[in-house]
């Protein structure tokens, strides 16, 4: 178990010490699809649906989700974030998400990223549901990340 930073050399589970880590610049980037079909699609364009906005909404709750995540996630380090950002764009498929995390910080901000899409993707499935019962939420991704000992980046197709 030596590879995995959340547990010490007997098995046990622990959270990370990053007291002697230097704060550094750092950012993350990650993305996810919320898939709908046409009806529902046709139903976001012509802000038409009967709970309103879903992508203004989801925008919200992504952001609240990021400032939350260290409640969420129990090892996860308390950061203080100095932007996050949720965009949402309607597509052929659904609805595509992308959250921007920064922070300067001794750990990284890819949690906050990845909840962010990860509860902007839910309040789009909740506000939706009442149109559509077969939304599908898919490939939430780390697609970057800058600052710290290393930078990653999801190689492109």
């Amino acid at each position: 178990m030596s590879n995995l930073s959340h547990f010490d050399e007997q098995g046990n589970i622990k959270m990370v010490d990053v007291s002697d880590k230097t704060s550094t610049s750092r950012r993350a980037v990650a993305s996810g699809k919320v898939l709908l079909n046409q009806e529902t699609i046709r139903v976001l364009q012509s802000n038409e649906n009967p709970k309103g906005n879903p992508l203004e909404i989801a925008r919200i709750a992504g952001i609240m989700a990021a400032k939350k995540t260290s409640e969420l996630i129990p090892l996860c380090h308390q950061i203080n974030l100095s932007k996050v950002d949720v965009k949402t764009e309607i597509t052929e498929y659904g609805v595509r998400l992308v959250a921007e995390a920064k922070t300067n910080s001794q750990t990284g901000v890819e949690m906050e990223a990845l909840t962010a899409i990860s509860i902007a993707a839910l309040t789009i499935y909740d506000m939706c549901k009442a149109v559509q019962k077969d939304i599908e939420i898919s490939e939430i991704r780390l697609e970057e990340k800058t600052g710290g000992k290393a930078d990653y980046a999801k190689p492109r197709m």
